[in-house]
């Protein structure tokens, strides 16, 4: 993850500079704002691969040496089925009609969407720990 947060790193790098150069000389903001967001995005990716990298330490793919039975064995955690997905896909909808048609629509569709994002973020927790 080394190699991919310096690349990151650069990245976001690029986009600074071209950010200030962009407002500096054009003095439009929408220019600016896409800018400043793409900085942004590849800053939290920079930094999620550093974070990563510093917990995880250096992968087989890091090495010059490694072999294809160095990544052998459990990749992760996949989740089985769940019913919250479709929960969040339901209230992110009424949140965006609630927009259209009104307040209360758009706090019926917040109340639902946060159950299932909660209910996603915390379906797997062990309430032993």
């Amino acid at each position: 993850m080394k190699t991919e947060a310096h690349l990151f790193a650069g990245v976001a790098a690029f986009f600074l500079v071209s950010d200030a150069a962009y407002i500096w000389w054009s003095r439009e903001p929408a220019g600016g704002a896409a800018l400043t967001v793409a900085f942004l995005m590849a800053s939290v990716i920079a930094f999620f691969c550093t974070v990563t990298y510093r917990r995880k330490g250096r992968r087989p793919e890091d090495l010059r040496d490694a072999r294809i039975h160095q990544r052998a064995g459990v990749v992760d955690f996949f989740p089985p089925h769940s019913g919250y997905p479709p929960l969040t896909a339901v209230g992110a909808t009424l949140l965006m009609l609630g927009i259209v048609y009104g307040l209360w629509l758009f706090i019926i569709g917040a109340g639902i969407a946060m159950t299932g994002i909660l209910g996603m973020t915390l379906q797997f927790v062990d309430a032993e720990d």
